[in-house]
């Protein structure tokens, strides 16, 4: 299974290359090219499949297939032991062709196909390993993402009035008409990029196995929501609902990955951080930033999910960072890569992370502010900072429960080839991209804005060490207890996720008024009541009348022997 893996991913990451140089010379020659593929004809209709190939799907589906290449190959060496990996690779190549279709599809029903596709394929792949913790997982996500579907269905059915479901010609109607339309499209983005108040679902879908995680919730379905969004920015325009919503997120995350302690759901939670900045940008009408980010943030953060299984994998499958110290003497290039990708993902200068994070909040800042917003979108950046930093410090330099031994077989050729492919996208890219996707840009920051944000994340500092020493000077149980509260209401959403399931509890009352109606009343008075009382009624005729169908043969056989008789 290792040479299918490895040919496989080879060839996918090499379509992923060739796509990502098409689209830089598609991007260089300003060209588009939209395809009319005929299915067949007859009956005076025509099926017509439509493909448009710009230097936006170009990239993003080549980037897609790159990072799915490496997934695939580093699950040759991850899941090799799993005797269902060929079913596993099944369900990979099944979501990424529901991507390469919504990503290159501008009309809305197969753009549906795609995106449906993408939620119940991900569904099969958070309930992979089959207990109880991956089917609440899955019931969660899947439930979070038919909320969006609905929205994509209701938004066809109002594009039926306009006479075609191509979103390339929504920009010349009315405003006034595609307000509904644009409503349903964002409502199906926040969905699928677990915004608030659907977040819960990404944390909840790291029960997933540590590939899919790196595949599906860092840089493809969790950007889908992003990219439709990106596609529809012409009817957009400036949101100020969007950018509350987003910077409500990115604050929300931000403080429960400093609080978290399960080491996917600090990157789940630093990558919806990234999602608010996405939706941000989206929100103040920087499109092409927001799709320069979605490119980079989708390399690095697929490779910290993979340096994160390495780790996970070679400790006894223990998640938590408390027990998962020491791993740079026993894994010194994993370490290495998942720290370069935490510096991308705080806007280290020259990291990919810089060239696209940086300008967004720096474009921001230089905008008319309110001052709610601006404290909040900078605590948030902050908060980046310090889990990364606070990851890098438990990981690298703290003493877990683990030998050493058990992690140093991890560092083989099937893993360290993929994420040595990703780590070097993930430093270069930012640098090529900019200069050949993103126009130039002026940054003039006022003195006393810079000044105003240097004192803000020093004062922050000082406010964490001092938080932290009281947490450990802690003596009576009241008062961890009061922390532990603390701990626990930031770090599960603001109780989100358990908002969002309690509406199950009302299962129950449907299933007993399924009992008392469905199976009880209704089924004597309704049609089933009906057939049942005719059937009998007919029964009774049946019997007092001479003239039934027994009759009418008993009479016809009666009268075969008497003409028989006399001739």
């Amino acid at each position: 299974m290792m040479l299918l893996t490895g040919c496989l991913g080879t060839l996918m990451g090499s379509l992923g290359i060739s796509l990502l140089c098409l689209s830089v010379m598609f991007n260089m020659m300003d060209l588009s090219i939209y395809i009319e593929w005929e299915f067949f004809s007859g009956f005076m209709y025509s099926f017509i499949f439509l493909i448009l190939m710009d230097w936006i799907s170009l990239s993003f589906g080549g980037l897609v297939l790159l990072i799915s290449g490496m997934v695939v190959i580093y699950s040759g060496d991850y899941m090799g032991s799993d005797k269902n990996l060929f079913r596993f690779l099944l369900i990979l190549l099944l979501f990424v062709g529901s991507m390469i279709l919504m990503i290159y599809s501008p009309n809305m029903i197969s753009i549906l196909l795609g995106w449906d596709g993408l939620g119940l394929v991900s569904y099969c792949l958070v309930i992979y390993y089959q207990n109880m913790k991956s089917l609440n997982s899955g019931l969660l996500t899947i439930l979070s993402n038919r909320v969006g579907d609905v929205a994509i269905l209701v938004s066809i059915a109002w594009l039926f009035s306009f006479g075609d479901w191509n979103f390339l010609f929504l920009s010349y109607m009315m405003k006034n008409e595609m307000l509904l339309i644009m409503g349903l499209i964002i409502l199906a983005s926040l969905t699928k990029s677990a915004q608030i108040p659907f977040s819960a679902w990404l944390p909840a879908a790291m029960a997933a196995p540590t590939p899919i995680s790196a595949l599906v919730h860092s840089s493809t379905l969790v950007t889908a929501g992003v990219y439709l969004m990106i596609r529809f920015s012409e009817i957009l325009g400036v949101s100020s609902y969007l950018f509350y919503l987003s910077v409500g997120t990115m604050f929300m995350s931000g403080l429960g990955a400093n609080l978290e302690t399960d080491l996917k759901s600090i990157i789940a939670l630093s990558t919806l951080s990234q999602l608010g900045v996405m939706m941000m940008s989206l929100s103040l009408g920087m499109v092409e930033l927001a799709y320069f980010h979605l490119l980079m943030h989708a390399l690095f953060k697929s490779l910290l999910f993979l340096c994160a299984g390495v780790f996970i994998h070679g400790g006894a499958d223990k998640q938590d960072i408390r027990s998962l110290g020491g791993v740079m003497e026993s894994t010194p290039l994993t370490s290495f890569y998942f720290m370069g990708c935490s510096f991308a993902l705080c806007g280290f200068p020259f990291m990919s992370g810089y060239y696209s994070k940086d300008i967004i909040l720096e474009l921001y800042f230089m905008r008319e502010l309110n001052a709610i917003m601006f404290l909040l979108t900078l605590l948030a950046t902050v908060f980046t900072i310090t889990y990364s930093f606070r990851l890098f410090s438990v990981l690298m330099m703290g003493t877990g429960q683990q030998t050493s031994g058990i992690l140093s077989s991890l560092e083989v050729f099937m893993s360290l080839g993929p994420m040595g492919v990703l780590f070097i996208f993930a430093v270069v890219s930012g640098a090529l991209m900019g200069w050949f996707f993103m126009p130039n840009f002026l940054i003039n920051l006022p003195y006393y804005l810079k000044m105003m944000i240097f004192g803000f994340t020093l004062w922050y500092i000082f406010s964490l060490l001092s938080f932290m020493k009281i947490v450990n000077s802690v003596k009576s149980l009241n008062q961890g207890r009061y922390i532990l509260s603390f701990k626990f209401y930031f770090s599960s959403f603001w109780w989100l996720a358990s908002l969002s399931v309690s509406w199950l509890s009302w299962v129950k009352l449907g299933g007993k008024l399924a009992k008392i109606l469905d199976q009880g009343w209704a089924e004597w008075f309704g049609p089933q009541g009906m057939y049942l009382s005719v059937s009998k009624m007919s029964h009774y005729v049946d019997s007092i009348t001479f003239f039934n169908f027994s009759g009418l043969m008993f009479s016809y056989l009666v009268f075969l022997i008497f003409i028989f008789y006399m001739v």
